[in-house]
């Protein structure tokens, strides 16, 4: 990583973050970083339409700029005129090509994140000063503060969960009690990809335990037809006061939700780093998923080294990450066979005891 010189006083900053939604919600540590070191300036994020809601109520940025993912030429040029020189100073938060030209193009001075290998050497021409992305051995938001470091800008790590008084609103109107008076656990039960599944029965004996415990179950998903589909098919299988929210609430709705839960539990998918930001007892089951790079990012969690171990399942603050067993684990594959529609048997295997447990620690529950 080299220093050249520190910027000062930017007035306009773009961060661009092209990637999956749950990159987007873990440069929220760097876009405070810059909204404390620069309060006056304008900051604005670009990303890849579809991902945008996660940053809907960020009190951080000034504008949200989507990009489709796979855009017309039209589309494309048009971007590019509209960002051509307009910014003080642009971040590339990921190493691949087109955040890199994107920063390149929007911003007077650029900074970003590259990855080893001569053939990456070509973007630091692009680029005004540079850190070397590492995959495996760094969190994602440590990898992404790192750009901190190279602006002389104080590390903020607070990953963002936001949210407007309609997306509370919206929460009151899906549910059948006060969020405030009644006792509720949420369950995510569908990632986007299968070989981050729990099975169905395991949902169903945690859904018991917890209303014997006392507590209603909301179930969140998002709006695809599959994932509403799945929750519908499982809403059977849970006690008769469950709360289907699944394609009920934008992510801003599901922070607020999440913020006033007892308790959480979910696969390796954005809401589940929702939670853990939102100081929510948080159970993350993870299988195949690198927990060094990937682990929920624990609320009030400060330091400059990784929160978790490759292996194992261990706890910080108020995030238990419970990995599934096995020898493999974390094999950071796409499931058994490989592929993204496969499942992975480490989570399959996973007992529902063991996540019983973990809420009864959270929560100071007897065993």
């Amino acid at each position: 990583m080299k220093r050249i010189k520190q910027i000062k006083n930017p007035s306009r900053i773009l961060v661009v973050i092209t990637r999956r939604i749950g990159d987007v919600l873990l440069t929220t540590p760097m876009i405070r970083s810059l909204r404390l070191a620069w309060p006056e300036a304008r900051i604005d994020a670009l990303v890849f339409a579809g991902t945008e809601g996660v940053l809907a109520a960020n009190p951080d940025l000034d504008q949200v700029i989507t990009v489709p993912e796979r855009p017309s030429l039209h589309q494309h040029l048009r971007l590019l005129l509209r960002l051509w020189r307009s910014y003080d100073l642009a971040l590339s938060m990921m190493p691949s090509d087109r955040p890199t030209v994107y920063a390149f193009i929007a911003g007077k001075h650029r900074v970003g994140l590259i990855s080893a290998g001569g053939k990456h050497l070509w973007k630091k021409w692009l680029l005004s000063q540079t850190a070397q992305f590492d995959d495996i051995n760094t969190h994602t938001v440590l990898m992404n503060l790192k750009l901190a470091d190279l602006l002389g800008v104080p590390r903020c790590h607070e990953v963002v969960a936001a949210w407007h008084a309609e997306d509370e609103a919206a929460v009151r109107k899906v549910l059948p009690f006060d969020p405030e008076a009644q006792a509720y656990a949420v369950l995510h039960v569908y990632p986007m990809y299968a070989y981050k599944a729990w099975r169905s029965e395991a949902w169903a004996e945690l859904a018991g335990w917890l209303k014997d415990q006392g507590m209603r179950v909301v179930l969140t998903g998002g709006k695809s037809a599959d994932e509403v589909a799945y929750v519908r098919g499982l809403m059977g299988l849970l006690p008769h006061d469950t709360v289907d929210a699944a394609g009920k609430l934008n992510l801003a709705s599901v922070a607020y939700l999440l913020s006033k839960a007892r308790a959480y539990v979910g696969p390796d998918t954005v809401v589940t780093h929702l939670a853990a930001a939102s100081g929510t007892p948080t159970v993350a089951l993870f299988g195949p998923s690198n927990p060094v790079k990937w682990g929920p990012w624990p609320k009030g969690y400060d330091e400059d080294r990784n929160p978790y171990m490759m292996r194992g399942t261990q706890r910080v603050n108020n995030v238990v990450l419970l990995q599934g067993g096995g020898d493999c684990v974390p094999c950071m594959e796409e499931g058994c066979e490989r592929h993204i529609a496969s499942l992975s048997a480490c989570l399959q295997n996973l007992p529902t005891a063991s996540a019983i447990d973990a809420l009864c620690e959270l929560l100071n529950l007897p065993h």
